[in-house]
């Protein structure tokens, strides 16, 4: 294999080698994938320790070198994983799984360990500057982009059933004829904000009810990734 000569071959070169776990997302993952959808992929690298011994760290994320493809590098994953970023999470849940070493497998067994109350957060403090942007596009031009408004609902659907059962589950193949007439703006907008509206306060329900913790395992993590970093050391 020839060894990587410019930045941009050595940051592809850490997706291409180091990879410990790659998925499918997006609405091929959802379950609201159309003939138009495209295929979104993306991965976790684990970068060779050695090559934090220096001034300059390998980079925490990296795009391609397919298109619609993302990475990140393991540490920089957990970080968000923490923090219940949903793209993250999503990524981390996808039933889609392209490739698994067995760094990814353990890393798939901690997902229990990254899931807290903190997902109410962050789930509905994105769902709601998305719902922000929706009212603007109502305002300007009469109706929002639909497909936004379908997947902001699929978002609050996961994060409603997150919190009731403390479990995340992205495939909304059981929702899918409704989702997918709201993306074809079958639904009026008046329905659809009610819609929304509703799985809102459903989230905050659930906050005070459901079984999540209200902190992730955090040291859980740490020591799963100072392993790895050592193994890769070594």
């Amino acid at each position: 294999m020839n060894e990587p000569t410019t930045p941009e071959e050595t940051r592809l070169a850490l997706v291409r080698d180091h990879t410990v776990y790659a998925c499918v997302t997006g609405s091929r993952a959802f379950g609201l994938a159309t003939e138009a959808s495209d295929t979104d992929r993306r991965g976790v690298y684990l970068a060779p320790t050695p090559l934090f011994w220096r001034f300059e760290n390998p980079p925490t994320h990296v795009e391609g070198p397919r298109e619609e493809e993302f990475s990140w590098e393991l540490e920089r994953f957990c970080e968000l994983a923490l923090r219940a970023n949903p793209n993250i999470l999503e990524c981390l849940h996808s039933p889609l799984v392209e490739q698994l070493t067995p760094t990814g497998e353990e890393l798939l067994s901690l997902r229990p360990a990254f899931l807290s109350r903190r997902a109410h957060a962050s789930f509905t403090r994105y769902a709601a500057s998305q719902h922000r942007k929706l009212l603007a596009d109502v305002r300007v031009h009469g109706a929002p982009r639909w497909k936004h408004a379908m997947h902001l609902l699929r978002l609050l659907l996961s994060c409603r059933d997150l919190l009731r059962t403390g479990r995340l589950t992205i495939d909304m193949t059981r929702h899918r004829e409704r989702l997918l007439a709201v993306r074809r703006g079958e639904l009026t907008w008046a329905q659809t904000d009610t819609w929304m509206s509703r799985l809102t306060e459903d989230c905050d329900l659930a906050l005070t009810t459901g079984p999540l913790p209200a902190e992730p395992d955090t040291a859980r993590v740490a020591d799963f990734l100072h392993r790895a970093r050592r193994a890769s050391a070594a």
